[in-house]
């Protein structure tokens, strides 16, 4: 497997990424089995694993951990604080008083001293953002963490968490996690261009885009969700978006196999042959799933493809709205104009 750069940090991932999701009670509750699927995943050269304290109520974390017994050193370990870990109000989001209490539970869930990367998991509507790096730059100078990043934050939020950092002397984000898929485009018209502009890694997820793209739902077998932790609006299949999404999943479909490959290998492929993408999260629930997705890491899409993938969804677009992790307090009611 070859290795890339994690934007300018100087550490060298691969371009497929462990997602742990799904190891716990939201996905795969075997626990040895999910253990032998991240052994398996790191076997094969993946060296770069993230999770999040949400994931599970914690116990993909604890999976995690257990699995990285004795190969830690091997893998450059990444989770995310921010989303509501109890009933307690300040059990979440990126005030300093919660990120010192995540970290600390973090750790002792993943069984390790340090984290190589610690990612906000959404933007905070009512915390500074200042708030949230002094906390998490001095996790990095305790030497807790190495490395900071955000995930699905907006363009003008990056660019903020950026000035906020040099302006201050903290640390700064040196990744960003956002959604990206071919049915799932919003972010190469703003998101991927100033990540780039920043030399920030970045770290996609939901490169199936939740399964749209592993050939389980087609226009005559529409499936449903295995995991909890999915929105159900994103698979409600009466609705117009869904409905032009599995006629998209057909036209991919056949372009896959005109090009001797399977959906999922030229799913994948698309996302981690974008250069401002440094690697796709994939995210298995079984081995058979991991093995599914693994030889995608050395397809190269032809130009010929990649023209008629756009002409199938065009760049910069995102098919249904409710797959996009953007704009959820810019939307609401409470700040609308009406």
């Amino acid at each position: 497997m070859k290795y890339r750069p994690l934007g300018r940090t100087g550490v060298q991932v691969s371009p497929l990424c462990l997602g742990a999701m799904m190891f716990g009670p939201w996905g795969n509750q075997d626990k040895a089995d999910s253990i032998r699927i991240i052994h398996a995943a790191l076997d094969s050269g993946i060296n770069i694993v993230d999770t999040a304290d949400v994931y599970s109520g914690g116990e993909s974390e604890e999976v995690v951990g257990e699995a990285l017994r004795g190969r830690r050193d091997d893998v450059f370990l990444a989770t995310k604080f921010f989303m509501p870990m109890g009933d307690d109000p300040n059990s979440a989001g990126g005030s300093r008083r919660w990120i010192i209490r995540a970290v600390e539970n973090s750790l002792r869930r993943l069984g390790t001293d340090h984290l190589d990367l610690y990612q906000v998991h959404r933007p905070s509507a009512d915390t500074d953002v200042e708030e949230t790096l002094g906390a998490l730059t001095d996790l990095v100078r305790q030497g807790k963490v190495r490395y900071i990043g955000s995930s699905s934050f907006a363009a003008s939020q990056i660019v903020e968490a950026q000035w906020a950092a040099k302006e201050n002397l903290y640390s700064r984000f040196v990744t960003e996690q956002p959604p990206y898929s071919i049915l799932v485009r919003g972010i190469e018209e703003d998101v991927l261009p100033t990540v780039q502009r920043h030399r920030m890694g970045t770290l996609t997820y939901s490169p199936l885009a939740g399964g749209w793209l592993s050939g389980r739902w087609r226009k005559d077998a529409a499936s449903s969700p295995t995991s909890s932790a999915r929105p159900s609006a994103r698979f409600d299949m009466s609705s117009p978006e869904n409905q032009r999404k599995l006629e998209i999943v057909e036209e991919l479909a056949l372009l896959a196999e005109q090009s001797g490959l399977t959906l999922i290998d030229m799913a994948i492929a698309f996302v981690i042959n974008h250069p401002g993408v440094t690697c796709a999260i994939v995210g298995p629930r079984t081995m058979e799933q991991l093995a599914s997705y693994l030889p995608a890491a050395s397809v190269s899409l032809t130009t010929d493809v990649l023209d008629r993938i756009d002409e199938i969804v065009a760049p910069g677009v995102t098919i249904n709205p409710d797959d996009n992790s953007y704009g959820a307090h810019e939307l609401s009611a409470s700040a609308r104009r009406r």
